[in-house]
């Protein structure tokens, strides 16, 4: 799927993370920002590729800033970019779930 808008999800709170998607051209390019990047970038960035290629994207630029969030926060904020940034709101994709 390619994306249509891009797309905000998640706050700059404490625990929290805030991911926004756009389109991109070559692959899933990364602008990460996080106190925890050295020891967790590699999983941060996992955790948000593994959720993309769910919906079969495979060209997008993931802007993150991280606040200490869990990996289930991760993919929930990552969903919630990508129903948005797909326009599928209102028709989530129940699989991926």
């Amino acid at each position: 799927m390619e994306i249509k808008k891009t797309a905000i999800a998640g706050t700059l709170e404490s625990s929290d993370v805030q991911i926004m998607l756009s389109k991109g051209t070559v692959g899933v390019e990364f602008d990460l920002i996080s106190d925890v990047a050295k020891q967790f970038a590699d999983d941060i960035k996992s955790t948000i590729k593994e959720t993309l290629g769910l919906y079969g994207i495979e060209n997008a630029v993931v802007k993150v800033v991280d606040k200490g969030a869990l990996d289930m926060v991760i993919k929930a904020r990552t969903l919630t970019a990508i129903q948005r940034a797909l326009d599928a709101v209102d028709q989530p994709n129940w699989e991926v779930l």
